[in-house]
């Protein structure tokens, strides 16, 4: 984060927003009207959530007028930036927030989705918790319903509260002309210009289902083994007569599941 430098009092407090939303690291925060940062309404429950709290209003109101020491003035402005982080995420589920925030949208601001398939399509910031210090913004591609990390180290430390978990959902809500068609298309492996084959797919998946079912079974400490993987035939299982019909059924049905994927 950049230091706010400037001659005068009077200057530090007359461009606090400004300064704010244009420094560097700083672009997906769009700038909150004055007369929403001085409705108290807005801000409830919000003193018990910032260290210094008349303070960095003071400051982010372009109002501060106090004679502190340089580690003083440090704390309320790094409380400043929180309390403007917290009040940003309220603000941009606004009627006004939204109209900025699409501005920023339709501009790429928030950068464009990485995977191949979407061809560059413009992201937008969200959090995965509305808490602060849970977790730090990502980025959220609505053509291809993922989320991914900021390329930039500078974004990537913000919090993700200061977005919020509904303001992406929310916006396509009040815009639903701006949701893109979801696309189908999908990376098809191949083997010199050959799909690989359904049952090999298929038999990938079965395994990993195995490994899952092993280690959710690990988690409610309940050992146990797969015929695969005793280390001797004193360690295999002894099955009942009810068990061994019901594994034999099972293996047709996989069997002709697995012919009916492969002529697929």
């Amino acid at each position: 984060m950049e230091d706010f430098n400037s001659e005068t009092d009077s200057d530090y407090t007359s461009y606090w927003r400004d300064w704010f939303v244009s420094s560097r690291g700083n672009e997906y925060f769009c700038e909150i009207d004055e007369d929403y940062l001085t409705d108290r309404f807005n801000l409830t429950g919000l003193n018990t959530e910032v260290p210094y709290y008349q303070y960095a209003l003071d400051l982010v109101t372009d109002v501060f007028d106090l004679d502190a020491d340089d580690d003083l003035r440090e704390q309320i402005e790094k409380s400043a930036r929180h309390l403007y982080g917290l009040v940003h995420a309220r603000y941009i589920v606004t009627t006004r927030g939204l109209a900025k925030m699409l501005e920023k949208y339709k501009k790429s601001d928030f950068g464009k989705c990485p995977r191949v398939m979407c061809d560059g399509h413009a992201l937008l910031p969200l959090g995965e918790s509305d808490l602060p210090n849970a977790s730090t913004v990502k980025l959220y591609c609505p053509k291809c319903e993922d989320i991914y990390n900021p390329k930039s180290s500078r974004h990537s430390s913000i919090d993700g509260a200061y977005f919020g978990t509904s303001f992406h959902s929310i916006l396509f809500q009040v815009y639903p002309a701006l949701n893109p068609e979801k696309s189908s298309r999908r990376y098809e492996p191949r083997i010199y210009g050959f799909k690989v084959h359904a049952a090999a797919a298929l038999a990938r998946y079965q395994d990993n289902q195995r490994e899952d079912l092993k280690w959710r079974l690990a988690e409610v400490d309940i050992n146990h083994r797969f015929i695969e993987d005793s280390e001797s035939d004193d360690d295999a299982f002894e099955y009942d007569e009810d068990y061994v019909e019901g594994h034999v059924e099972q293996v047709k049905n996989d069997k002709l599941f697995g012919d009916a994927a492969s002529l697929a």
